[in-house]
């Protein structure tokens, strides 16, 4: 098992509070995760490594297609999530063995087919942890990554934005972690160059466009189910219901919309 590192702030801020992610599966998670496993193509009998897996939206359908002669290392450095995932699982998939580990130093190599969705922006060194799971895929085998768009989750940057706080120092700065994105990986064609550089080869990356109405429920979750949870995280109850209502406020400024936008690319270890 790989080493657990120090817990991330994006962990430490969901501490209590990993139902809130899990609720925006049907929303977010498992519609990105479908959409990935589609072009990943999980085969019958093979080895996968399911990297930064959550509650299991990629690894349980991957553990499906592989069946029972395969094997599905659904790895996550939450718990909580991991948990979630050995529920929905239950006795019905062997060939899925959640785990709870650090997937930039995970030991074990070979693999068929490794994925990782919207998992490697939250990586401490995102190409490092990016190239050391490419390392992790056998000659000739392939790896999928998916990751947000440019101007991805915008939307709810900006809300966020404007309804924090500018003078509590509970609050993060805003200025740089308000990104979803990887810089220099946010369109298709410079995140396939960005994958050749660690490793890859014969990548293919495409645009999956996503839109989504808000209403006030679904935009307040975005914030407490997502990596947005970290500017909220250390506000008392008072500070954080005034911030809700200033976020909700904003709805009605400007789009009700928000861009769910992705990438996904496939490409395979050369062989050697």
């Amino acid at each position: 098992m790989g080493d657990v590192r120090a817990e991330p702030d994006f962990i430490t801020s969901f501490r209590g509070g990993w139902e809130a992610f899990a609720e925006l599966d049907e929303v977010i998670w498992n519609p990105i995760s479908r959409a990935t496993v589609l072009r990943s193509q999980p085969r019958f009998d093979e080895r996968v490594l399911d990297a930064c897996a959550g509650d299991g939206a990629s690894a349980v359908p991957t553990a499906e297609l592989v069946g029972p002669g395969g094997v599905v290392d659904a790895v996550d450095l939450a718990e909580p999530l991991v948990e979630i995932m050995r529920e929905r699982a239950g006795e019905r998939m062997p060939q899925l063995r959640p785990q709870v580990g650090d997937v930039t130093t995970w030991p074990y190599t070979g693999y068929d087919l490794v994925q990782c969705v919207l998992g490697i922006l939250f990586f401490e060194d995102p190409a490092a942890g990016t190239r050391h799971l490419v390392e992790c895929v056998r000659p000739g085998g392939r790896a999928v990554f998916t990751v947000w768009a440019a101007g991805a989750m915008d939307r709810i940057g900006e809300l966020l934005a404007e309804a924090l706080p500018t003078d509590d120092e509970r609050v993060p700065s805003f200025d740089d972690a308000r990104r979803a994105t990887i810089v220099g990986a946010d369109t298709a064609g410079n995140f396939a160059h960005w994958l050749t550089e660690r490793g890859l080869a014969d990548v293919r990356a495409e645009v999956v466009p996503r839109h989504l109405d808000l209403d006030p429920e679904l935009a307040w979750r975005l914030v407490t189910g997502t990596g947005f949870r970290a500017f909220i995280g250390g506000l008392d109850d008072e500070t954080r219901e005034a911030v809700r209502e200033r976020y909700v406020a904003g709805l009605s400024r400007g789009s009700a919309t928000v861009d769910l936008t992705t990438l996904i690319a496939v490409g395979h270890r050369p062989p050697e």
